[in-house]
């Protein structure tokens, strides 16, 4: 489905990301793992490579606009195309809005909506030229309904589903579409740490019942970047067991 295509995927050295590298790596897709921490990045990339693709690491800080270019050309000098980018990375600094310090803020917006936006703006000049792009971006389902405790991170994925829209309408014309992805409670690393009383809570106000996976968050990535998905842009899915309807 994705043969010879190559995809952009931040944040993809653990849990969603490294979830959506392995669903685009299934599908054909040579894969370029960006993430911060080398040796997580290097496992993903050899659990890709046995898929029978290509996979390239990349390190940058998304927050800096110097290192993305840096990353985005390397990614062309390497495969000559940039087909598909995923906006996966993202962190939380939580805590109550008056108990918040500057520097909460200030980290969680550079990372979740800037480093976002660095990534589209660098890959959509090759894109353009190529007049084909899949662009996906992680948003929340607290960037859709807000979140107590989070207005950092509220506010950055509400940003970034403004940007989605936005991209998708700059970016039409040379048929790149740009959609975003808002999951709910979903099991990864940073849920588990959760207190038992505080998951119960989440998991009382599913429809469905139980946590969502990174597997079911990938599974949507996959079909944003498919073909199937040629006529759909400027959305935001949610992928929540219902927690939002």
């Amino acid at each position: 489905m994705l043969q010879d295509q190559v995809a952009l995927i931040t944040g993809a050295g653990g849990g969603i990301g490294q979830a959506i590298a392995h669903a685009l790596a299934d599908a054909g897709a040579n894969v370029v793992i960006n993430d911060v921490v080398e040796d997580a990045a290097r496992k993903v990339a050899d659990e890709v490579e046995e898929r029978g693709v290509n996979s390239l690491i990349h390190t940058a800080n998304i927050t800096d606009e110097l290192q993305v270019i840096s990353m985005v050309d390397e990614v062309m000098e390497t495969f000559g195309r940039v087909d598909i980018l995923v906006n996966n990375a993202g962190i939380t600094r939580d805590g109550l809005l008056v108990r918040m310090d500057e520097a909460q803020w200030d980290l969680v917006l550079a990372v979740n909506l800037k480093g976002a936006f660095l990534c589209t703006k660098a890959v959509a000049r090759p894109m353009m030229k190529a007049r084909y792009g899949r662009i996906i971006n992680m948003a929340s389902v607290s960037g859709v309904g807000g979140n107590a405790g989070q207005a950092n991170y509220s506010a950055s994925k509400g940003g970034l589903i403004a940007l989605t829209k936005t991209t998708a309408q700059e970016l039409a014309g040379r048929n790149i579409t740009c959609n975003a992805l808002a999951p709910g409670f979903i099991e990864t690393a940073m849920t588990h740490q959760l207190p038992e009383e505080m998951r119960n809570a989440w998991l009382n106000r599913i429809p469905l019942g139980r946590a969502g996976t990174a597997e079911d968050v990938a599974q949507g990535a996959l079909f944003l970047a498919g073909p199937g998905a040629s006529y759909i842009t400027g959305q935001v899915i949610n992928i929540d067991g219902g927690l939002i309807m």
